[in-house]
């Protein structure tokens, strides 16, 4: 049976960008990374990078990059997400756009945007991805997520919060 994937868009209104979104479950996501230029950096400074994956944001950063309506999604809403589509262990295929090495079924579309380190290295383009959560672990640290390739799982980390991480939106 195949499941109807109810898709829209959203139109930033502090520079005119277009986003596909995708309801998944009970939750309306954005189906691409954010590429808002008002903060973060490209991977490797080159600007396409950025059309293709977004940009990369350090937390505080990323607290602070959504559009009206729209928020960084917390630790209990990338759960959500990742159970809905058949949990930690084997939602990677689920999540990950078929250019990557998905299915993508759920049209969440996920691409490997590689991250910048706190020392300022870019790493892991078109191999992972790992986005941001809007929840803390602890003063120096914060909650997200990761899919690498050739993997199944989805995996929750702590991680410095002057790495620089994408960031994927869920509606208000």
């Amino acid at each position: 049976m195949c499941k109807q994937i109810e898709t829209s868009e959203l139109i930033d209104p502090r520079d005119g960008k277009a986003y596909k979104t995708v309801k998944i479950g009970e939750q309306v996501w954005m189906a691409e990374n954010l590429n808002w230029d008002g903060v973060g950096v490209t991977y490797k400074n080159e600007e396409s990078n950025g059309k293709k994956y977004g940009r990369l944001y350090k937390w505080d950063e990323a607290m602070k990059a959504a559009p009206p309506g729209w928020h960084l999604p917390t630790d209990a809403e990338w759960q959500e997400l990742v159970d809905f589509a058949d949990g930690n262990e084997n939602a990677v295929t689920a999540l990950k756009s078929e250019e990557w090495d998905g299915d993508d079924r759920h049209g969440f579309s996920a691409l490997p945007g590689g991250s910048r380190g706190r020392n300022g290295d870019f790493n892991y383009i078109g191999d992972d991805g790992y986005w941001w959560s809007a929840t803390e672990k602890g003063s120096e640290l914060a909650y997200g997520r990761s899919m690498d390739s050739g993997d199944a799982k989805v995996y929750r980390y702590g991680s410095y919060k002057d790495n620089s991480f994408s960031v994927r939106l869920v509606k208000d």
